[in-house]
């Protein structure tokens, strides 16, 4: 495909895309409720960034959020961190998901490589959560207290979530396709009570048995009482193994038709999820109950345009942020369609087929994924019905002005596109797509509503036009409440908000147009990220230690013009040892099993030695920079380094590997 030139317009909304549009809808309100009247989008995101009160409060207004007890303000201060919204207020996340839900109308929408599409009524979906929490109850689970899941995405990952935040306890969720150690580095962080598990799962027509590994999970949570096993890759299967188990069907067998909602303060935990950093262990992030709801309805309906009628999907795993905020999508009465399997098999056309199958509207996924379905010459839009599809949403990574096009060329002609950025850090986009805005090649469309991203100088000054720091300058509802176990806070302070005092700093590279429209340039931290699923470095060293044969080892990620990244790993061989292809495998296989599929390298060099700071920390983001092509002398002090010679070799590297491609 010819490369296109960044910024080219694609698409212009038609007067019927601009008038049915929720924003439109909610605009109309501000003026009729609020005497308050804007002329487009980017007049509006002004006043939402700087009358925040004002903003998110009719955000609580517009859509009628339910409070057994009043607030009292709605910011206690502009302090980041350390704000706090909606203070007094108590609520509850599930208690939204079926508020005034027709019966008889689809929720869900479902299937996968073991099962085949089913439909899921709200009414289905609200008496197994009510059944569910039933059981939870009987274990003694309540407010406060952590259950995790080891499930795939389907109906019942679903099912769980809302029992578990009804009762205002804590969630956090790993895919299953996370290695042992991986997934014991979460949960015995937060120490879980309860464990939904999965015996297996099926990826790529290939089986995957499960139990082995939960079993040695399990070991190393002494505090967990009890464990629900869901059946899915044997319906027979015994989970006899595993802490006190109870079988799926047993836990929602019981007869219970009503739920009940244990009402939480607006900032009390709703979730971990875990985001990696460079060195240490995977980060538990904690989100509030209250600004989960408040910005997930935000996001899904007045930036994703989600309505009743509408069939929102994601392709997503569970030990991604936007499993969460597909799950969100329910909040404004939308069906949500799943689907567990590779994405690819039993050939690249088959999400496309499930697309025409499930009647999507939104079809949600990874730029990767759409530089793939460029790259293997398919054209859905000839091949499969796509009448009902209105928008593609890409996160992940930046989408390229290529795909961009390719949606138009191949996909369908009057399609909003919406390339979205933001991260497990807040659990939502903060930049993203409106349906009333023109779409340009390579650009996301504007800045969230009540997210005030600026792009940052080095200096702290904030630009248009100009690469820099993604920041935000003022408190957000998504913000993590804490981290788990962070008593003093010293580590959100230092995720965050070190480089700019008071200031987020997100990590990525951001450029702010004059129309208001943003492009990413990938990540300014050193984590490996794989079609939006972030994961440390530290966790990729674990992997790689387990080879014998091995000394030491470097990765970093490398955004390429294609979309794609390029995730070279360097490896320090033992004495007696050179790199062979038996020994990369062993490697690929240390992490493919230890960490996850999706994070093995592009590709394995050896090296002959780590550059290593004076206090021994190894150089990832000089290292990247370097292979980036920046000047040396701007990326790193060779006085502060170890063994400063060692550059030499990432130097003639990226001078035979990496001059055509980035």
């Amino acid at each position: 495909m010819q490369r296109v030139e960044e910024g080219k317009l694609l698409w212009q909304p038609g007067e019927k895309w601009k008038n049915e549009a929720n924003i439109t809808k909610y605009m109309t309100w501000l003026q009729e409720k609020k005497g308050l009247q804007f002329t487009n989008y980017h007049s509006l995101w002004t006043w939402s960034v700087e009358h925040l009160e004002d903003f998110w409060e009719s955000i609580w207004e517009y859509f009628g959020i339910q409070s057994k007890a009043p607030y009292t303000s709605v910011l206690s201060s502009f302090d980041m961190p350390g704000a706090k919204w909606f203070t007094g207020a108590t609520i509850n996340y599930t208690e939204h998901i079926f508020k005034n839900r027709k019966a008889e109308d689809i929720a869900i929408i479902h299937a996968s490589e073991l099962r085949d599409t089913t439909h899921v009524t709200w009414k289905k979906l609200y008496k197994d959560t009510s059944a569910l929490q039933q059981t939870l109850k009987q274990l003694g689970v309540k407010k406060g207290d952590r259950v995790v899941s080891y499930v795939p995405n389907i109906y019942e990952s679903v099912v769980s979530f809302l029992a578990v935040a009804s009762l205002g306890a804590i969630w956090s969720s790993a895919s299953p396709d996370f290695g042992t150690h991986s997934v014991i580095d979460r949960f015995k962080q937060i120490e879980p009570k309860v464990m939904i598990t999965i015996d297996g799962y099926r990826y790529g027509g290939k089986y995957f048995n499960r139990i082995p590994v939960i079993e040695q999970i399990q070991k190393e949570l002494p505090m967990l009482e009890a464990t629900i096993g869901i059946p899915y890759l044997d319906q027979e299967v015994a989970f006899d193994s595993l802490k006190n188990p109870i079988r799926w069907g047993d836990a929602i067998s019981i007869n219970h038709d009503s739920l009940t909602y244990e009402y939480v303060e607006f900032n009390d935990p709703l979730w971990v999820l875990f985001s990696s950093g460079t060195t240490g262990m995977p980060k538990p992030i904690v989100h509030s109950q209250g600004g989960m709801l408040l910005e997930h309805l935000k996001a899904t309906v007045l930036h994703t345009d989600l309505s009743e009628g509408d069939r929102f999907f994601w392709f997503t795993t569970t030990g991604w942020m936007m499993w969460n905020f597909l799950v969100g999508g329910l909040l404004g009465g939308s069906s949500i369609i799943l689907y567990d399997g590779h994405p690819a098999y039993p050939d690249t056309d088959m999400l496309w087929r499930f697309a025409e199958e499930t009647k999507m509207t939104v079809f949600g996924t990874s730029a990767s994924y759409l530089t793939s379905c460029m790259k293997s010459g398919i054209s859905p839009g000839k091949t499969y019905d796509l009448s009902h599809l209105k928008n593609i949403s890409s996160t992940g990574s930046p989408l390229p002005p290529e795909a961009y096009q390719w949606c138009y060329d191949h996909v369908k002609e009057d399609l909003w596109i919406a390339s979205a950025s933001g991260g497990t850090d807040v659990c939502t986009a903060f930049i993203l797509g409106v349906p009333i805005l023109p779409v340009h090649a390579g650009e996301l469309q504007c800045r969230g509503l009540g997210a005030k991203i600026e792009s940052y100088n080095i200096a702290g000054e904030s630009k248009i036009d100009d690469i820099g720091e993604l920041v935000m300058t003022a408190p957000f509802p998504a913000m993590p409440i804490f981290f788990w176990n962070d008593t003093d806070g010293s580590k959100l302070q230092e995720s965050y908000f070190d480089m700019f005092p008071g200031i987020w700093r997100h990590g990525d590279y951001i450029k702010i147009t004059e129309r208001g429209s943003c492009i990413i340039y990938g990540r300014s931290d050193a984590t490996i990220n794989r079609g939006g699923i972030r994961i440390g470095t530290s966790e990729i060293y674990r992997a790689v230690d387990l080879v014998k044969e091995v000394e030491d080892s470097l990765i970093v990620d490398i955004p390429l013009h294609s979309g794609d990244s390029f995730v070279p790993l360097f490896v320090i061989m033992k004495e007696g040892h050179e790199l062979t292809e038996d020994i990369k495998n062993k490697i690929n296989h240390q992490i493919r099993t230890q960490c996850s599929p999706r994070h093995v390298p592009t590709d394995i060099f050896q090296a002959p030695d780590i550059p290593r700071t004076l206090n021994g920390k190894k150089l990832e983001i000089p290292v990247k920079r370097i292979l980036m092509g920046h000047d040396i002398h701007k990326v790193v002090n060779k006085g502060s380094l170890s063994n400063p010679d060692m550059l030499e070799y990432f130097l003639q590297f990226a001078k035979k590997h990496m001059k055509q491609n980035v």
